[in-house]
Parts: structure tokens; sequence; C-alpha cells
């Protein structure tokens, strides 16, 4: 029709039909005038390919202050505020409009991402199942948490398989240490029913902390000496790098929200004995890995099965375990 542009796929008509057809007939299949089939003849790019880029349609605001006086500022000090930067320049060059701020704002981002400081590039991880579980410990000391009045400083070792998301939370008396590791993660695996091909902590740097070196490699010679009992390939993330233990150190953040709500309809944080508030801190975690059952039960086939003795616990494959026993 008269006024309209014509569009690839009429374009692709027109070219199909013309191999049979003469350019009067194919225009008509295509749903377009015979002028326009003789400009496709002699030009055959499709409509898109003829489009020339968009120019600026109006002179840009920042040209005579984005050179000489925004792009210094950012190089000497990068991790300064759009917002900052906007005030600054409008002090100094009074005419110009409020409404630059967005303009600025996206000139700065595209900067940084072209001239700014490198940063470490993350990958997402693939998690098979059965593959992974991770173990940290996170602070609780900012719930207010009082056991029969008494101020309770304490934290939470908390264990998590990387696919299916079970977990499992052990309240810990005092700060992070191996014993505390070494229970948590026992208690967790028992609760679990198995064990994973391979257990991440962080890099046990509080525990580490005032021993001496023949103190610290016997920590790591036992951490490793734990994880080969359970038959799981002991690992650690690298210090100070926590985006390595990504898949519990976001977890920690929501856990303790979901306890935090749970205080908030219970209306009291005071508890009558550390008994009662941990029986609290696992109906809280039950009820989170009620929530993926289906994909924990999944997991669970993919484990080792973990059997526990009179004289403690030891991983035997589940091929060789007769099903249905303890």
């Amino acid at each position: 029709m008269p006024g309209r542009h014509i569009t690839d796929c009429q374009t692709r008509l027109y070219m199909k039909s013309r191999q049979s057809n003469v350019p009067v007939i194919a225009a008509a299949k295509a749903g377009f005038s015979t002028a326009t089939a003789y400009r496709i003849e002699a030009d055959p790019r499709l409509p898109s390919q003829k489009k020339s880029p968009r120019g600026r349609r109006r002179p840009d605001p920042l040209a005579g202050v984005w050179d000489s006086e925004i792009v210094p500022m950012l190089e000497a000090a990068p991790d300064i505020r759009a917002v900052a930067i906007f005030e600054e320049i409008c002090r100094r060059e009074p005419s110009l409009a409020p409404g630059v701020r967005r303009t600025l704002e996206r000139r700065i981002v595209t900067w940084r991402a072209l001239n700014g400081p490198e940063r470490d590039v993350i990958f997402r991880q693939d998690h098979p199942v059965g593959r992974m579980g991770l173990s940290d410990f996170t602070d609780m000391g900012g719930l207010g948490i009082t056991i029969a009045g008494e101020a309770f400083a304490h934290r939470l070792y908390h264990f998590r398989l990387a696919f299916s998301g079970f977990e499992h939370a052990h309240v810990v008396l005092g700060g992070e240490s191996f014993v505390a590791l070494a229970e948590g993660l026992q208690n967790a695996l028992w609760a679990l029913g198995g064990v994973p091909e391979q257990h991440r902590s962080d890099s046990l740097s509080a525990a580490f902390c005032n021993l001496d070196r023949d103190a610290r490699e016997d920590l790591t010679r036992r951490y490793d000496e734990l994880c080969a009992h359970y038959g799981m390939t002991a690992t650690r993330n690298n210090p100070g790098v926590a985006h390595e233990n990504g898949s519990i150190e976001s977890p920690h953040g929501h856990l303790k929200k979901a306890i935090d709500d749970a205080l908030l309809l219970r209306g009291a944080r005071d508890f009558e004995s550390l008994a009662a508030y941990r029986c609290f801190v696992d109906e809280v975690v039950g009820r989170r890995n009620a929530r993926n059952r289906k994909r924990i039960e999944i997991e669970r086939t993919a484990l080792v099965r973990v059997v526990v003795t009179s004289s403690g616990g030891f991983p035997i494959s589940l091929k060789d375990h007769v099903h249905g026993a303890a």
C-alpha cells in the first residue's frame, strides 16, 4: 500500500516469486507496487540492510565538558559517584540543564566499562547431582537472640548441597573451629543419609588464628582426613575470595532472613533454653528443605550412603548397600 515501508519478509517473498514470474506478478504477490519491484531489481538488499545508522538528532550537551573536565575526574577518582560528578559540573557550568543527568550517568557507565579497573570474571557453575557439598559459618549476632533473658552470642554452622539446596544448620557456641566444623558436618551428613563427592569449606582462616605453622598444617591434615573418612574429596576456597564459596555465601543471608521472619511471627526472640532455640532453628531449616523435597530426593539417589555404627559413621556405595538398611 502507498505510504507504507516494505518489510524483509515481503522482499524475500518477491525474490522467491521472481524466480518463476515477471516483476509485475511477483510484486503483486508480495503486496507492493511495480515501481518498488524495479527498485528491488536495481538493489536486491533487504530493507533492514539499507538502513543507515541513526545519528545524533541534537547537539551533545556534554561536548564542552566531557573530555576536559569529567574524564579527568573519573581518572583521578574511579569510585566517585555519578551524582557527585553531576553536582560538581553543574556548579562549574551553571548553564547545564538538569535533564543532562541521565545522559551523564549513561556516559559514565560506558566509560567505566571500557576504561575502568579490571574486575574478576565470575562464571556461573553448573552443579551436577551429588557432586558438591559446602560448609561455612555465619554470625547470628544481628538477630538479637536471648536465652532465658541473657544475650546469646553465637554462630550457625551451615551445610548445603549445591544441586538440590538441602540445608543443615547447627548452633555453634563460640567462634569458628575445626571441632565445630567436624561436629556440624557429621550431623549434616547423618541427617542427609549420604555424602557428596566433594566437600568445600572456606580457607579455615578463622580456625587458623593464633596457630603456629605446625598447628595449621595439623588442622589442614585433620580436615582432609575427616573428608576422606566419609569418602569425600576435600577442597577449600582461596582466602579473601568469597565468591568461590558462592553456593553457600548467598544462602547464608536467605537462611538468616527466614529465621528472622520466623522470629517476627513468633513475636519474641527469647528462648527458655538452648535446646528450645535449636529446635526452633531445626524447624525453620526443615520447612526450607520441604520446599526442595523433589530435588533433594533426586540428589539422594546419587549420594554415597552413610551407615552409622556404634563406633561412628563410614560410607559404603549404594550399589553395595541393601535397600532399606539403616
